[in-house]
């Protein structure tokens, strides 16, 4: 298929490409979707609602097409097709009759009589795929119980979201599947937070609970995918990684938003933060520890049956990185995210048209000698870029009573590049010049500040193999709060 196709809108009054005949067009290999649901009104009666509209490519299994998805109180059925412009249009997705409230089961609807299985048939086999799936819980929980007498129990961790701690997967990245997809009915927007190339950010509230609601643009649908896509990688959750809760895509019946629910900050960005906040010394070095600890995660490989993968951010910056109320950071925004297939010995690199932001990135991206299919290439890019990072908190930090010494927040290289910096001019400083930013002479009078200096300037060296790894900078740190007895975290 050379390009992409036309899809009916259902009630297409502002679609997404902007059109108002009622028709949206995919990306090329896309799809068209129908789906009828159950919804309940306002008066808290059950209508059947049905939309229309395009679904970016991939997204089939994501949204489970061809399937009924059957949450506990409004049943769902989605179809999918892309054999033709407008295919969607004769698509009529049905409920199955056993599943309405207004047809007990057991009773066979009118004019289906010998048309398929008998709804009783499929009551007996539902009932006896519970009684197997019981049984084998049963035989689980027994299991585990006899395990955790044998090892002492485990100190409390709190779970970073109190709503999703409810029904959380296990796999610690986020809710099940089934109910990410009906999250977004049950979401009320607040006010908006902020807003960027990718799409708006909302506060929004869940459950009771102040949640962030990440609205991606039409145009941002790969964004949209991989950010999914890697949140939901198997052990992803950390302390000091942003709090996934949800996914979902919610048709209005005019338009399709893509939508990522996540933990809500109110502290906003690290880039917002350092504007007004000053730190004093262990304020620093916790925050520092944080933003590391997250990425030394990030990068790592965790083996086994339900093992991680490595990732590499590829756009860490003061904008991606979330201050918590502790004082700790979490690292958001994994758009153009990319992992290490261990078992294949191949990088998967997203299909983003999107790149990183050309203030942060490291020397042989600005030279276009990157090796793309060394996965540890990436790693080191994101260390230049961490190493930028800790200069604009350094800046910001207040040593015994010289706080009129603070210097004023500024983005890295804001001296001698302009404030919307082109690829040309990043390279003519960064590689062609070979500059880095300055390092002011008092931050050596301080320990904090001159352990934190050496670390920057080793992360942003022009010869990636001689940056340290996350890792060890993690450590670097940790061994210098031994030493000093200054509390990290």
């Amino acid at each position: 298929m050379g390009r992409g196709i036309v899809c009916e809108c259902a009630g297409a009054s502002a679609c997404p490409d902007g059109s108002n005949n009622g028709t949206c067009t995919t990306q090329v290999n896309g799809y068209c979707f129908a789906t009828v649901e159950e919804v309940e009104t306002e008066a808290g009666l059950v209508e059947l609602e049905r939309t229309a509209g395009c679904l970016p490519p991939d997204e089939s299994g994501f949204m489970q097409c061809k399937s009924s998805q059957v949450p506990h109180r409004h049943p769902k059925v989605i179809e999918c097709c892309n054999e033709s412009d407008l295919c969607n249009r004769r698509l009529q997705p049905r409920l199955p009759t056993y599943l309405s409230d207004t047809e007990p089961p057991g009773l066979e609807p009118a004019g289906d009589a010998g048309g398929g299985p008998q709804p009783s048939l499929l009551v007996a086999a539902a009932l006896g795929v519970a009684l197997v799936a019981f049984l084998a819980a049963a035989l689980l929980l027994c299991r585990r119980r006899r395990r955790a007498g044998k090892r002492p129990p485990s100190p409390p961790h709190p779970h970073p979201h109190p709503a999703a701690a409810e029904i959380s997967s296990g796999s610690g990245s986020g809710l099940p599947l089934l109910v990410q997809r009906t999250v977004a009915k049950q979401i009320q927007m607040v006010e908006s937070i902020g807003k960027g190339r990718y799409g708006e950010v909302w506060l929004a509230r869940w459950r009771g609970e102040r949640v962030a609601v990440k609205v991606f643009f039409t145009t941002e649908e790969a964004s949209w995918f991989r950010e999914t896509e890697i949140y939901q990688t198997v052990l992803m959750r950390h302390e000091n990684i942003l709090g996934f809760i949800a996914a979902d895509i919610k048709g209005t019946g005019s338009w399709t938003q893509m939508l990522l629910i996540t933990d809500y900050h109110e502290r906003g960005s690290l880039h917002d933060y350092l504007q007004t906040a000053v730190l004093d010394p262990p304020a620093l070095l916790a925050m520092a520890y944080s933003v590391v600890s997250g990425l030394a995660h990030l990068h790592m490989d965790i083996f086994g049956t339900k093992g991680k993968p490595a990732i590499a951010h590829r756009d860490i910056k003061s904008k991606n990185i979330l201050v918590k109320r502790n004082g700790q950071c979490a690292i958001a925004d994994f758009g153009l995210a990319v992992r290490f297939v261990a078992e294949r010995d191949e990088v998967d690199i997203a299909p983003n048209t999107r790149v990183g932001t050309r203030r942060y990135m490291a020397p042989e991206v600005l030279a276009e000698t990157l090796q793309v299919t060394d996965f540890e290439a990436f790693k080191m890019a994101d260390m230049y870029s961490l190493g930028l990072v800790l200069w604009e908190m350094c800046r910001r930090c207040a040593a015994g009573d010289r706080a009129q010494q603070v210097e004023p927040y500024a983005l890295p290289y804001h001296d001698v590049v302009p404030s919307d910096p082109s690829f040309d001019d990043m390279h003519a400083v960064v590689v062609a010049k070979g500059m880095r930013p300055p390092l002011p002479s008092r931050w050596a009078r301080t320990p904090a500040l001159g352990a934190l200096a050496a670390l920057m300037a080793e992360c942003w060296h022009h010869n990636p193999p001689v940056r340290l790894t996350a890792l060890r900078v993690k450590k670097t740190l940790a061994k210098f709060h031994a030493d000093c007895d200054v509390k990290l975290v």
